[in-house]
């Protein structure tokens, strides 16, 4: 029987098995977007200053959003990574064009370690995250689906 521990998911020490890696990245698009939205509903002008030529207040606060959700990507990778017991440098393939989607796939279809590996115990999948991965696989598969629907109209 194997021994599960529990950690911080914002940390690259651990593991992430595939519906905690799925429930994450679900839950960083989700704030992402509400983030975006919210400055957009409240201040619209901040994001998009067409009379300037110059980078606004809008465009760095874009820059600062973008590099937060790519560290919290990387994040997440990494402890995916180490749900298969390899070494989170692996993470870098992100940065490669063609092979960052193979990464992405090997990620969500590669089943983990369900043992203790060189990075720890196994961490349980809670119940929300779970539901949170479901909604994420869901909106995947309709975006995909509209994707191919406007191609097809086009």
């Amino acid at each position: 029987m194997s021994q599960y521990v529990e950690d911080s998911a914002l940390s690259a020490a651990g593991r992430f098995g595939r519906m905690s890696f799925l429930a994450w990245n679900c839950l960083l698009s989700f704030a992402l977007t509400l983030l975006i939205l919210v400055i957009a509903i409240i201040a619209p002008n901040l994001l998009v200053d067409l009379s300037s030529g110059s980078m606004g207040i809008g465009m760095i606060l874009l820059v600062i959003i973008y590099i937060v959700a790519f560290y919290f990507s990387f994040i997440f990778t990494i402890r995916r990574i180490h749900d298969r017991n390899h070494t989170g440098w692996l993470s870098l393939l992100i940065l490669v064009p063609v092979v960052n989607i193979i990464l992405g796939l090997y990620l969500i279809f590669a089943p983990g370690d369900d043992r203790q590996n060189s990075y720890g115990a196994p961490r349980p999948t809670a119940g929300w995250e779970k539901v949170l991965a479901w909604i994420f696989i869901v909106l995947i598969i309709l975006a995909i689906l509209g994707g191919l629907f406007s191609g097809f109209m086009a």
